[in-house]
């Protein structure tokens, strides 16, 4: 029984329905309008049974008469019904077929669907959002089978086996007219020359594209099918290098269709340039071409629709042209073709007019022709006449025949036929030629767009062509199909059967065999009389009966039936030969030859170019000897082309991988989305998809991985067998419970194929197991919810008994004597618990009194206590506080006082620093005076006890001053006397050196002047040289004069000898006599060689004296001259000779060698003169440059004697300086004695204080003021002190260099103690008096205790100078020679990830900021813009070296961000310095504005960002799709449905997958690199705001590309993982990101996918959810939703439709996809640093020793 068998083999329920809702199976019945009608079987069918019952969909019941061994085929059920790949069906036959396409273009909108290896392409005849960058670069990297199917899928997958297989690819475009190829080829290599651009500025990807335009224009046309009609064939090579870019392309052409040139039927145009030349007729540079309307002209308006709806043939003249010019073709070419095309337009209105029945006529006046001759540069008269003649040559005469009106109007079609082809074929060699590339070909990709199978009514001679190339391209198609399948079995290990599939090389042999439909087309072109009628009889009588596949129709004789392989064709024969032979009459030809308009000539040569790769001539050879043609044109016939460059082709694809795109023509009106089943399955049959379906169907057409069947089946699956771990074993024990005949499958190696039908069979079993289960559960839940119900009724209905029966009890219990007795109770109540209460009350206030007095007073004397223990402690405070103040005031004064000593010794110990940097020497024994002063001021303040000895230091002191007096003369003598000692030897010294002077002079004369005596030499040598290269030059042109006499005088002989021939022929009488006298002629010949070898002997002996080249020469001319009657011209007498006197003249030689030999010899004399004048040359220039080098000697020898004279000027101004500064050493003396006295002076001053304090307090205002005007004295004394100090250090310095140590350390020493103690005693009483006039009132109270004070605040301040901490300032001192240094440790070679845990954030750019205060500091502007720019060059050098390192660009993107914020904190400007410190505030740069460098590493950072953040996107794009759309996040919730032959690359082990954990952690890794590079946290928002928006919009352009994702289970999917998403962005605190916002998108993608989408309401509320989505992305999604299981509902197109209408008055963006490269636009904080500059410290790892913080 069929419903038994059925039932059990495939599965039949669909939708939402209850189990009982189909009973039967459904199959498929032949329809007349609809090809196939869906029908549901009412009644069991039996075997014998003769009719089907059966039910239409629209419910009408119908007996249908069956054949039981054809019984109608099943229906698939609906869940696998609108599959992306064809062979996912489980039922793989034509109304299956049809269905599928059917329901996925007009329920869908999807317009591709793979069927096995084809891509089906469906006109839409609508513009589509699906072409744009954004989904060319969606495809780009994925494989094939992962996305919806696409046209750029195919390119991808072509794209990718090239690169990956570095073999050759051709993706194969065919279809009919007005299908879409043309649209088609175009997106293909516009994916191309997106995906591989050439790094070049070529830009040949650009070229490549411009070539469209152009082969439209020429090529294409619009005909009733299609507007847009190519109307040739096109294979486009594009090529590319060993990077895979482009580097150019090839294009071949075939089978240009001519006859529209001068024909269109109704409703057609001609080629669209004759169109965009017409309307842009009127512009200036047309005027020439006398242009109209395209009315105007009858090649143009034949068809009657000169306009095209839409196009603006004018604006595409202007691209037309543009493309020219991309493509290097420049205007002087472009209008070349303009003034081609314009002239076949003109061809076409010549009027021919009839005269009688045999002849025609022009008219002379004509304005047309005279146009046309006038472009073409032609003779108008030779035109008009062989326009209307032709001439026939035969063998014996030449015959001008007249033509009849149509002969002559055929005649001139086919001359502008002839010149259209010539000029496309001519386009198109420019096109390749601009597209040339001077590179290798590594590899190539090409574009076939070919027509496909066609049938008409009528059917000629293209179509022919056209069919006969599609048996070809369809037999390579079934040997591809059928090797994939052969390897897809050996690589699974599957039992290899062979499929029986159609071979169509029957009918290729019966069309290009030997004695063939095209080699007898050939033959009878051949013939000169030869007709169509002739050539069909040869048909017939060699085919018809012997050849099944060839038919003769039954009521005609003029046409032959061919049996194609998509369809049987009827051709009519008439114009074939014609065709065939593609021939203009000669004469016209030949007029155009002889144009001078250089393009048209160049077209008819004899021998042209060839302009296509496939124009070579075959010879044919026929059976019998024919007459050979005088047009050459007819060597090669159109169909012998046709079938060459087949062959080629043929070849080429053979050689290639091929990738199929078959194109469909939905419906013969252009209406979009209008789906005639009739006219598609025409199309499926001719193209080839059903033959591949049958191919497929035949073995296992549905396959499976085991992880799809898996994760499809588990719910089919035991608890026992899911126990198992080895999921493939799972696979196996399942499918062998489930199927009995194991021959329904097989297993592979990674796949499961099954046999047809048993996939439907599965899915059957799967939902009756989800509907037991579902009816299980609405079980379990119809009783939960009525328990509930019944339980919620019975606590109701108890509640109600409740207070009913209460109500009822009381009603009962009511009388008079319960009522007063109730009363009473109640009042005895009342009183009874009144006075309870008082009491109680009463009891609580006594207790309460009496715990509050208790309390209060305990708390008094608490407080007493307190007072009195704060009253104490105010005593005591109050006097430890003063006495505090006073101990913290006495402090603070010493401390004030030891602060200002320090501070003032600081100062005069700065300046001494600064006087005496460079003399380290003097510094020690400075600081040694200066504590030998110290050791007088401690006896200074031991007076008071110390008077007497004092009185006797004094002596002493004047003792040792009168000593010192005298010494100081001494050693002021003794350095007098070495002063004149040096003066005595520096007068010594310029005697030496004058005397040296001289010598060297004398000897640079010397050496001069023997230089120039040997240039001179040189010079005499050369001038012999070149004397004696002229005598011989001379000599040799005397010789070559010679030879030259000698040749002229053997011309002269052989002139004479010439002349006696000639005379001896002219007077012989006979032959006899003539042979007779040239005999003795001949004999002469050797007597006069003698004679001529002795004179060259005597020659030679008087030569023998010359040079041995002489000899040489006379040598050769001797061998010469031997020759020399061998050069004898007989080509002069050989046609008056016999050929008997001509072999005696060939034995004595020819004179005509000799000569030649003597021209050869004196050219080699000539080359030899040369060669020796060279070398004469060389010699020369080597002489010059001797002579140059010897100046330059001298030269350096003058720069050393000038500089030695330098040195001499220096002594001797640096020994006049030194006697004019000896002369101040007397004064320094006498200043010194007077320092000293006032030394003296101020002790006795002390002395006497200490004696009379009254005296002293009275005196002590003068004498201050007497100080301060000596203390005015000193310091001029000192700076002038300083100043010969310094001059006195230069001298010393001088002195000691010139004259080696003349003055001894001794007095050296002696005089830098002495300016040493008088600077450092100066220094400290001028401390003193400071400090005196300070605190004036208490010296005089007390001066005996000040002096003392004064002692201990010395000792300490000297105790304390060396230990104060030193205060740094926040610099980083460097020199300019270490900016390399710091930037190579610091930028270059530092490495984050080791050090950055334990550095504060941007420790780097603090440190680089440091150095740049230090550059302010000094105010050295060059030092500060060396270190900007270098700094600025080391981040750009790191991050572009580090491009790809994610951590390096984070932490340099952190560390700019702090330098450019440290730029801004210190710059001193208001906005910036509200949040510093005051100690920030002094640190602000001083002298410069950095607000420049502020931009530029503002610009820096923005690169930086960018960077970072494309380094982020790579790092997670390739997560996206696998962890947010395919990983399943919810477990058990599925989605996988049945692919096709296109699997999703999967295998058992699935670990390796990404998940949303994988992005997750990957999100984490971001967040923690960048916290610990301490990245802002505002810009580390932006960057996840970045993430999360491309998270978002490559999983919803995914979706949108991917059918199969859209469905409620995979919206739950995507919820779910959007909430992983946010709770991240919880957990990192980052709410306020607005990354939650970038997702909106994607979350209401996923809730449109889930909400019910039935009723209007629903309908408004997707209308107002869905505000983030635009209407063509809701569309998209509602289209593309698909059911999972059976109780999922699909979309209904009027639902779409509704939505559509309610969002139609949005404005929104009409674009499908997201732009996944969209930057958010990105702010930089400014945040100022919270660090302290002074408090940074440079860690040891950063390697920055050299660097000193200040």
């Amino acid at each position: 029984m069929l419903k038994a068998s059925a039932r059990r083999r495939h599965g039949s329920s669909c939708g939402c329905s209850p189990p009982d809702e189909h009973q039967y199976n459904r199959v498929w019945i032949p329809d007349n309008e609809e090809v196939w009608q869906s029908a549901e079987i009412t009644k069991n069918y039996k075997p014998g049974d003769t009719f089907l019952h059966v039910q239409l969909e629209d419910g009408t019941e119908l007996s249908y008469p069956v054949d039981p061994a054809a019984l109608p085929p099943l229906r698939n059920p609906d869940i696998l019904v609108g599959e992306n790949d064809l062979t996912a069906l489980s039922y793989l036959h034509e109304p299956a077929v049809l269905h599928n396409l059917k329901i996925r273009f007009v329920e869908s909108k999807l317009i591709y669907t793979y069927s096995g290896i084809i891509l089906v392409a469906i006109n839409p005849y609508k513009q589509l959002p699906i072409y744009g960058d954004a989904i060319i670069h969606a495809y780009s990297g994925q494989n094939m089978g992962d996305m919806d199917p696409h046209i750029f899928a195919v390119a991808e997958e072509a794209y990718k086996q090239m690169a990956r297989n570095n073999k050759n690819q051709s993706i194969i475009v065919s279809g009919e007219s007005g299908a879409g190829k043309t649209v088609s080829a175009r997106y293909t290599m516009r994916y191309f020359a997106t995906v591989s651009k050439s790094s070049s500025n070529a830009h040949v990807e650009d070229k490549v594209l411009a070539s469209n335009p152009i082969t439209e224009a020429v090529g294409n046309a619009k005909t009733t099918r299609n507007d847009n009609s190519s109307r040739f064939g096109k294979y486009t090579e594009i090529s590319f290098d060993r990077n895979y870019q482009i580097i150019g392309a090839n294009m071949r052409t075939y089978l240009l269709e001519k006859s529209r040139v001068v024909f269109q039927s109704e409703n057609e145009r001609n080629y669209h340039i004759f169109y965009q030349l017409c309307a842009s007729a009127m512009q200036p540079e047309y005027k020439h071409l006398k242009l109209g309307s395209a009315e105007e002209f009858n090649y143009t308006r034949m068809g009657g629709s000169t306009v095209i709806e839409g196009v603006d043939d004018k604006a595409n003249m202007v691209e037309t042209q543009k493309t020219f010019a991309l493509l290097g073709l420049k205007e002087d070419f472009q209008m070349d073709v303009f003034k081609m095309l314009a002239a076949i337009l003109h061809l076409g209105n010549v009027e021919v007019a009839a005269v009688g029945d045999e002849k025609s006529s022009i008219s002379m006046e004509d304005k047309h022709l005279s146009i046309f001759c006038e472009l073409l540069d032609l003779n108008c008269d030779k035109m008009t006449r062989w326009l209307c003649h032709r001439k026939i040559v035969t063998t014996s005469e030449t015959v001008v025949k007249p033509m009849t009106r149509a002969q002559a109007v055929n005649a001139r079609d086919a001359l502008a036929k002839k010149i259209y082809s010539h000029l496309f074929d001519f386009i198109v060699e420019r096109i390749n030629q601009a597209l040339q590339f001077p590179g290798k070909q590594h590899t190539f990709i090409g574009v076939l767009d070919i027509y496909g199978f066609e049938t008409f009514d009528v059917n000629s001679f293209e179509q022919f062509c056209i069919n006969y190339a599609n048996e070809k391209l369809q037999q390579q198609f079934n040997l591809h199909v059928f090797k994939l399948e052969q390897e897809e079995y050996m690589k699974e290990d599957i039992p290899w059967t062979l499929i029986d599939f159609y071979d169509n090389q029957p009918v290729i042999d019966l069309i290009e065999a030997k004695m063939g439909i095209l080699e007898l087309l050939d033959e009878e072109c051949l013939l000169p009389h030869g007709k169509d009628e002739n050539w069909l009889q040869k048909l017939y009588n060699n085919f018809v009966n012997k050849n099944a596949l060839f038919e003769k129709p039954r009521m005609s004789n003029t046409s032959f039936i061919i049996q194609h392989f998509a369809d049987k064709v009827e051709y009519k024969c008439e114009g074939f030969l014609e065709k065939n032979r593609d021939t203009v009459h000669e004469v016209l030809v030949e007029i155009l030859k002889e144009s001078k308009f250089h393009l048209c000539a160049n077209f008819f040569q004899d021998s042209p170019v060839s302009v296509s790769p496939f124009s070579s001539a075959i010879n044919i050879k026929s059976a019998r000897p024919v007459l050979k043609s005088p047009n050459k044109q007819l060597r090669t016939t159109v169909g012998s082309k046709f079938r060459n460059s087949l062959s080629l082709l043929m070849v080429t694809l053979n050689a290639t991988t091929p990738h199929y795109v078959r194109c469909i023509k939905p419906n013969d009106e252009k209406l979009p989305f209008e789906f005639d089943s009739k006219r598609v399955a025409q199309q499926l049959r001719a193209c080839g998809v059903l033959e591949t379906i049958r191919i497929s169907a035949q073995s296992y057409p549905s396959r499976w991985t085991y992880i799809e069947f898996f994760s499809r089946y588990s719910i089919l699956m035991t608890q026992q067998e899911l126990s198992i771990n080895d999921k493939k074993q799972i696979c196996k024990i399942v499918l062998q419970r489930l199927i009995q005949d194991h021959n329904q499958y097989q297993f592979g190696r990674t796949k499961i194929f099954f046999r047809a039908g048993q996939v439907a069979y599965l899915e059957k079993l799967r939902s009756d197991k989800l509907r037991q289960a579902c009816v299980l559960l609405q079980t379990r839940v119809r009783g939960w919810l009525q328990r509930r119900r019944f339980l919620a009724l019975r606590s109701a209905a108890l509640t109600v008994q409740q207070y009913f029966r209460g109500q009822r009890t009381v009603r009962q219990a009511i009388t008079a004597r319960n009522l007063k007795e109730t009363w009473a109770a109640i009042i005895i109540q009342k009183y009874c618990r009144g006075y309870l209460v008082r009491r109680l009350c009463q009891l609580i206030h006594v207790a309460a009194v009496t715990i509050q007095a208790y309390t209060r007073g305990f708390l008094a004397r608490k407080k007493y206590r307190k007072m009195r223990e704060e009253q104490k402690a105010v005593v005591l405070q109050k006097y430890a506080r003063a006495w505090l103040a006073r101990r913290r005031f006495q402090n603070i004064r010493r401390f004030v006082l030891n602060i200002q000593l320090s501070y003032r010794v600081q100062q005069l110990q700065r300046k001494i620093e600064e006087q005496s940097r460079e003399n380290h020497g003097l510094l020690e024994r400075l600081t040694n005076l200066a504590s030998a002063h110290m050791n007088d001021v401690d006896t200074i303040q031991k007076l008071e006890s110390e008077l007497e000895k004092l009185t006797a230091q004094k002596r002493t002191y004047e003792e040792k001053g009168k000593k010192y007096k005298e010494d100081s003369e001494q050693k002021i003598l003794k350095l007098e006397n070495q002063n004149k000692e040096l003066q005595e030897q520096k007068e010594t010294l310029e005697i030496k050196l004058q005397e040296k002077t001289e010598e060297m002079k004398e000897k640079m004369d010397d050496l001069t002047q023997q230089l120039f005596n040997d240039v001179q030499k040189e010079e005499n040598q050369r001038m012999m040289l070149e004397k004696n290269f002229q005598n011989q030059k001379q000599d040799y042109e005397k010789e070559i004069e010679l030879l030259k006499g000698e040749i002229k005088i053997l011309k002269e002989e052989k002139t004479q000898l010439q002349q006696q021939i000639q005379q001896e022929i002219i007077t012989q009488d006979g032959l006899k006599m003539e042979v007779g006298q040239l005999t003795k002629q001949a004999e002469k010949i050797p007597k006069l060689q003698k004679e001529i070898e002795l004179l060259q002997t005597q020659k030679l002996d008087v030569e023998k004296q010359a040079h041995s080249q002489k000899r040489e020469l006379r040598e050769k001319m001797s061998e010469v001259t031997k020759q020399l009657l061998e050069s004898y011209d007989f080509e002069d007498v050989r046609s008056r000779l016999s050929t008997e006197d001509l072999e005696h003249l060939n034995e004595d030689g020819e004179l005509w060698f000799a000569y030649e030999g003597l021209k050869k010899a004196t050219r080699v004399l000539e080359s030899h003169f040369q060669s020796q004048k060279e070398i004469y040359e060389k010699e020369i220039e080597g002489l010059n440059f001797k002579v140059e080098h010897l100046s330059q000697d001298i030269n350096h020898l003058q720069k050393l004697f000038r500089e030695e004279n330098d040195i001499n000027d220096g002594i001797r101004l640096e020994v006049s300086r030194l006697t004019s500064e000896n002369l101040v050493i007397p004064d320094l003396k006498q200043q010194v004695a007077e320092l000293e006295n006032q030394k003296l002076d101020l002790e006795n001053r002390l002395q006497e204080q200490t004696i009379k304090l009254k005296e002293m307090s009275n005196r002590l205002h003068y004498e201050l003021e007497r100080d301060r005007t000596q203390r005015r004295t000193t310091e001029a004394q000192n700076e002038v002190d300083i100043k010969e100090k310094e001059s006195l250090k230069d001298t010393i310095q001088g002195t000691e260099g010139l004259s080696n140590g003349l003055m001894q350390d001794e007095v050296q020493g002696e005089l830098q103690s002495k300016i040493k103690q008088v600077t450092t005693r100066l220094a400290v009483e001028n401390m003193d008096l400071e400090e005196k006039l300070d605190m004036k009132d208490r010296i005089i109270k007390k001066l005996e205790d000040q002096i003392k004070t004064l002692t201990k605040t010395i000792e300490k301040s000297e105790a304390h100078v060396p230990s104060v901490p030193k205060e740094y300032i926040g610099m980083m001192e460097y020199k300019k020679e270490d900016e390399e240094r710091i930037i190579q440790n610091l930028i270059l070679d530092l490495k984050p990830r080791g050090v950055v845990v334990n550095m504060i954030p941007g420790l780097p750019a603090h440190i680089l900021f440091m150095c740049v205060r230090y550059a302010d500091y000094l105010n050295d502007a060059d030092m500060l813009k060396s270190f900007m720019n270098v700094t600025i060059d080391g981040i750009k050098q790191v991050v572009k070296e580090h491009s790809e390192d994610f951590e390096m660009l984070s932490f340099w993107l952190s560390n700019t961000y702090y330098f450019l914020n440290c730029l801004k904190q210190y710059s001193g400007e208001e906005e910036f310095m509200k949040c510093n410190t005051p100690r920030q505030n002094k640190n602000c740069l001083k002298h410069f504005d950095l607000s420049e460098y502020r931009q530029i590493l503002s610009d820096l950072a923005i690169q930086i960002y960018h960077q970072f953040i494309i380094v982020m996107e790579n790092n997670i794009q390739h997560m996206i799709v696998p962890g947010m759309l395919e990983y399943e996040s919810l477990q058990g919730i599925s989605g996988l449905k049945p692919t096709g032959f296109r699997k999703r690359s999967s295998s058992i082990d699935d670990t390796d997958t990404y998940t949303m954990t994988s992005i997750l952690q990957q999100l984490s890794y971001f967040y923690s690199t960048m916290c610990q590079n301490g990245l802002d946290s505002e810009l580390l928002k932006q960057a996840v705001k970045q993430l999360f928006f491309l998270i978002g919009a490559v999983t919803l352009n995914s979706l949108f590309l991917r059918k199969d994702m859209c469905s409620c289970r995979k919206g739950m999917q995507i919820r779910c993982n959007i909430s992983y998403l946010e709770e991240w962005l919880k957990d990192k605190n980052l709410q306020s990101s607005n990354a939650k916002e970038t997702l909106e998108p994607l979350s209401q993608a996923a809730w449109l996918l889930q909400v019910k989408k039935i009723t209007d309401d629903d309908a408004k509320e997707i209308c107002e959810h869905c505000t983030s989505l635009s209407t063509v992305q809701i569309v998209k999604i509602l289209n593309s939703y698909t059911p999972i299981d059976d109780f999922e509902k699909r979309v209904t197109p009027s639902f779409v439709r509704k939505v559509q209408a309610m969002l139609n008055n949005r404005e929104d963006v009409p674009q499908l996809m997201l732009d996944t490269k969209h930057l958010f636009q990105v702010t930089f904080p400014f945040t100022p640093s919270p660090h302290a500059l002074e408090l940074i410290q440079v860690p040891s790892s950063f390697k920055l020793g050299f660097l000193t913080r200040v």
